[in-house]
């Protein structure tokens, strides 16, 4: 069963959803408070959203300190046809691979890549573009971040 689009939630469900992308961690006192319900009814609903599987799950957003000690690129891949599940293996295996996802356009992927280094960063970009089935790549490293809701890079 696939969960429902977030268009289809009641305003209540959509608040407290943007709520918890702003803060996970945030109390169901507070919660509550924010939104004018009862304890109760946030409880209720924040089960009822990971039962249905609106809420995926809770991660962790490293601070810009840390992040600023790493780089992050995003590569485009251009992959032979029958490659893609190969590939996406592949990706699946380097934890350096923040973020995998099928597009449309010039791209049949693009992968969010976070390294330590320049130096990790060529390895991987080299490891990327010597797998079987990946006819091509463009890199383009992140400078700065501009809008950032923590959705893409944790």
């Amino acid at each position: 069963m696939r969960p429902p689009r977030l268009d289809q939630l009641d305003d209540l469900d959509r608040s407290l959803v943007a709520l918890l992308q702003e803060n996970a961690r945030e109390s169901v006192a507070n919660l509550a408070r924010r939104l004018g319900v009862a304890r109760t009814t946030v409880l209720a609903r924040i089960e009822r959203l990971e039962r249905t599987q609106v809420i995926a799950g809770y991660g962790v957003r490293l601070g810009q300190d840390v992040l600023d000690a790493s780089l992050q690129a995003w590569v485009g891949l251009i992959i032979a046809p029958r490659h893609g599940p190969d590939v996406q293996k592949r990706l699946g295996k380097m934890p350096e691979v923040q973020l995998l996802c099928a597009v449309s356009g010039e791209y049949d992927y693009v992968a969010w890549l976070r390294a330590d280094s320049p130096d990790r960063l060529n390895d991987l970009l080299d490891q990327i573009g010597g797998m079987p089935g990946v006819e091509r790549t463009t890199t383009s490293i992140v400078l700065a971040r501009k809008v950032d809701r923590g959705s893409v890079t944790g």
